[in-house]
């Protein structure tokens, strides 16, 4: 059963995330274009949203550029450069650590202004709540991960989570495999990340997509009116 479920989870759950992901974001694009935005309630309250917008997205663009590439660079191109697994396994934990940590403390105020500013929590759905408290648990759970990778210096561990990854985008009917002897706390910063990619179209993250989408020449134009025309 536990074979079984891994393999659902990490060898068939990862493609169904992100077939939603492209054609769940396409989809939205083309049927919803002026939902394609962050929603931001800057109007409402500046001062927290600032320094937690800016620490959130400067460590979360960090810690996601450093998986991209830490994943699914292949393992042969870092043998061939010399860089050793030991090397980048400790490089990994002290970059994503200092990264997650900023990005945590940002994803936390956010948090807290969502849920403790009246004004905010009254202008907020329950995707607006419920993403950031996703976004901050999966933060602190890639922050629990450091103590974990801190027992496998060596770099074999990361090493098994680069087989994954990599088999996952070449069809590796066996990639689910590698990584089932891992700890729970891996596996579930992963599903938790898979399952992130799921909602994402249904979601503000969205707007993470405007600079390559052709968002600004969108066709059409949005109407408002001043508040003293509305009277």
């Amino acid at each position: 059963m536990a074979e079984f479920i891994n393999s659902y989870l990490f060898g068939i759950y990862p493609y169904i995330a992100l077939t939603v992901l492209v054609i769940g974001s396409i989809i939205r694009y083309d049927r919803e274009p002026y939902s394609w935005r962050s929603s931001s309630s800057q109007i409402l309250r500046r001062g927290q949203l600032m320094a937690g917008s800016v620490l959130f997205h400067v460590g979360v663009l960090i810690v996601f550029g450093g998986h991209l590439v830490g994943l699914l660079t292949p393992i042969e191109f870092f043998d061939w450069v010399g860089i050793s697994h030991p090397f980048k396994q400790i490089t990994a934990i002290a970059v994503g650590g200092v990264a997650g940590a900023i990005s945590f403390v940002g994803a936390t105020l956010l948090a807290h202004r969502r849920l403790f500013d009246p004004r905010i929590r009254a202008n907020s759905n329950f995707a607006d709540t419920a993403i950031i408290l996703l976004l901050w648990l999966q933060l602190a759970l890639g922050l629990s991960t450091i103590v974990i990778s801190m027992e496998h210096l060596d770099g074999a561990e990361m090493v098994r989570f680069m087989a994954w990854a990599q088999g996952i985008f070449t069809f590796d009917a066996l990639a689910a495999s590698y990584i089932l002897s891992a700890h729970w706390i891996y596996k579930l910063h992963i599903f938790l990340g898979l399952t992130l990619f799921l909602i994402f179209p249904f979601t503000r993250l969205v707007h993470m997509f405007s600079a390559p989408i052709r968002y600004v020449w969108r066709s059409g134009y949005q109407i408002t009116r001043s508040k003293k025309a509305a009277l």
